[in-house]
């Protein structure tokens, strides 16, 4: 059973959506695989950065509130330490992101399979269903190379996944325009 053909405003949000949705994942994408040890590197710069901006939030509030014990300065202290270990070696979280990646491919693989069912009466419901399975095989390929590719294989993948996705919802968003005007 179709649950997107009820009501015509629903179905022309729904159109303007996807489309919006899928032009923007489609330009991730494209960004992602053109530049990928850019994409990685500022990922591990930016959390090493929030790591760190956490860091001295908590050790402010140590020292404004409670600086007398010793033990209270070891938060601070491992988040500024683990925020400037990988803001100084992506590597390490590109291989942390590496296995993050394989699950987030895995789980988007089988969410995109699942959509595509639902949407199956409808056109374009086959490109949702080639990004699911795309997915669950980016995460395979991202598996067989870990670690020693995950620096330059998240950007690529991450893009190609984007891409890929942007490219199912722009297909199913035309599909609902063209049902839309018969």
């Amino acid at each position: 059973m179709n649950h997107l053909s009820a009501d015509p405003v629903m179905q022309q949000q729904l159109h303007k959506g996807f489309r919006t949705t899928g032009i923007l994942l489609l330009l991730i994408g494209i960004i992602s695989i053109l530049l990928p040890q850019l994409i990685t590197a500022v990922l591990s710069l930016f959390i090493g950065s929030v790591l760190i901006l956490a860091g001295l939030a908590v050790a402010y509030g140590t020292w404004i509130g409670y600086r007398s014990s010793g033990l209270v300065w070891l938060k601070p202290f491992v988040l500024i330490v683990i925020g400037l270990l990988i803001a100084f070696n992506p590597a390490i979280v590109a291989a942390a992101l590496g296995i993050l990646l394989v699950i987030y491919f895995l789980l988007t693989g089988f969410a995109s399979i699942s959509f595509s069912l639902d949407l199956r009466p409808l056109g374009g419901w086959v490109w949702m269903m080639l990004s699911g399975v795309l997915s669950i095989t980016l995460a395979v390929i991202f598996l067989a190379g870990w670690p020693f590719s995950s620096a330059a294989l998240i950007g690529i993948l991450v893009g190609i996944s984007f891409l890929f996705d942007g490219i199912s919802l722009l297909a199913v968003s035309s599909a609902m325009k063209t049902a839309q005007e018969q």
